[in-house]
């Protein structure tokens, strides 16, 4: 589904290179709404800056970045060295950008009310003046003598990254309903053995996986006589976890919730898991935390760690950043947003529907938006359905892609203080506190749309 939703956009994204591509992809394109086309361009424009920031890490090209200009300017007061850092350092410098690019669109999109305001073909076209913009401010960032750059920007990256990392709990916790309602809707409607043979497997499945981490954070992450904060976090969150499954089955909360269960619990349970592994990832005793190197029996000393780039915690963080990302361009507010307040980040049905002579929404060769040819049957290839009202808020939609991009930055620097030694480069306590407080809020968040209709019967949820 992902991949035929993807073609919507392509249609935007080959109007970058002239109106000729474009009118032959639109050709080959299936039709979508214009509100998932854009969210996706929004969504493929970050991922390739995600992309080129991986790409600044990569080892072949750390020579060749020692030469730009902010390292060549930097200070002697800063103790650590700008040609081992200078990877992080570059990703920063285009994360600023990107984050700038996504704060400027946020503002222009304030009170958009629906597609037929001036500022709409902002929204939804302009695309190759906009890779330009952002390329050429990138070009630029590279100039930023270092200063107290980096460091101030780190603490923009850990608000930024907490702040996204809220709307991924809310995100994960609206999948996790949305996913049993899916299903036990399935099995009340077809009575069928195999939905609920599928439930069971998937819940299991998800408690095993958690149970397994939790023994291995234990065996790796703790001492026998020290480690006693870990021992904490891993102790605290289990109990948490177990807590919030049992309060899932009980009675009264059934009543107000009859599909929810225990599928959803898992869901939570095996993603408090992770931030728990996270956090004590980032745990600056090196004694407690032995990192990857340590876990497979090689030598993880200061200097192995500062080369370091990317870990098993950082890949897993991006992927499900990415698949966040993902679900918030392409899933519609479902029942459970009430609970969740996805319908705040997800795009709603505004109730437009496709007529049969709608214009497709496609950019002219000099970036705006322009009406298309819809093809020989004369309907979109990508048709507005926000004329009447816009389906989701544009502009919070461009701060949540602000946050993502902050988000980003500090997961790929495993959230690095650029006035830190070589010897930290892969933990720091205040990435630690971020991820372990998470972890509770994504516990709270869940368990208040459990008691939500309880304590709130007089509100209707769904």
């Amino acid at each position: 589904m992902g991949a035929v939703l993807g073609l919507c956009s392509a249609a935007q994204l080959a109007c970058c290179c002239g109106s000729a591509a474009c009118s032959l992809c639109c050709s080959a394109c299936p039709s979508c709404r214009n509100s998932t086309s854009t969210r996706l361009m929004y969504a493929i424009m970050l991922l390739l800056g995600m992309v080129a920031a991986c790409v600044t890490l990569s080892p072949g090209l750390q020579d060749a970045l020692k030469k730009v200009p902010f390292c060549s300017n930097t200070s002697a007061v800063h103790i650590f060295d700008c040609n081992s850092a200078v990877g992080y350092l570059a990703v920063y410098r285009l994360c600023f950008v990107l984050t700038c690019f996504f704060v400027l669109m946020a503002v222009m999109m304030i009170g958009v009310k629906s597609s037929k305001d001036p500022r709409a073909g902002i929204q939804n076209g302009f695309w190759g003046l906009k890779y330009l913009l952002v390329i050429g401010g990138i070009i630029g960032a590279f100039f930023i003598p270092e200063g107290s750059f980096g460091t101030t920007w780190m603490y923009f990256g850990m608000i930024g990254g907490f702040m996204f990392i809220i709307i991924q709990l809310i995100l994960i916790v609206d999948f996790a309903h949305s996913w049993a309602e899916r299903w036990v809707g399935n099995y009340e409607e077809t009575e069928s053995k195999g939905w609920y043979a599928a439930l069971l497997i998937c819940m299991l499945l998800n408690y095993a996986l958690a149970i397994t981490g939790i023994v291995l954070l234990y065996v790796y992450f703790t001492l026998p006589d020290a480690c006693s904060l870990n021992k904490f976090f891993i102790s605290f969150n289990l109990i948490l976890c177990v807590i919030v499954s049992i309060i899932s089955i009980l009675p009264s909360v059934q009543e107000g919730q009859p599909r929810s269960g225990l599928l959803q619990s898992s869901v939570v349970t095996l993603y408090v898991i992770y931030l728990t592994w996270s956090s004590v990832s980032s745990q600056p005793d090196k004694q407690c935390n032995p990192g990857m190197l340590g876990i497979v029996g090689e030598n993880s000393n200061a200097k192995n760690q500062s080369k370091v780039t990317f870990d098993t915690e950082s890949i897993i963080g991006l992927v499900i950043w990415m698949c966040c990302m993902l679900y918030s361009s392409l899933r519609s507010a479902s029942s459970s947003s009430k609970l969740t307040m996805t319908e705040h980040v997800l795009v709603k049905d505004n109730g437009a529907v496709r007529g049969q002579g709608s214009q497709s929404l496609v950019d002219n060769e000099d970036g705006g938006s322009g009406i298309g040819d819809g093809g020989e049957s004369g309907r979109a290839k990508v048709w507005d359905n926000e004329e009447d009202g816009v389906s989701y808020s544009w502009s919070f939609f461009h701060v949540m892609f602000a946050f993502a991009t902050l988000y980003v930055m500090m997961t790929l620097t495993n959230w690095y203080s650029p006035n830190s030694s070589l010897e930290t480069l892969n933990a720091n306590a205040a990435s630690m506190w971020v991820k372990i407080i998470s972890s509770w809020m994504c516990i709270a968040l869940y368990t208040w749309t459990l008691v939500a209709p309880i304590v709130l019967p007089d509100r209707e949820f769904n």
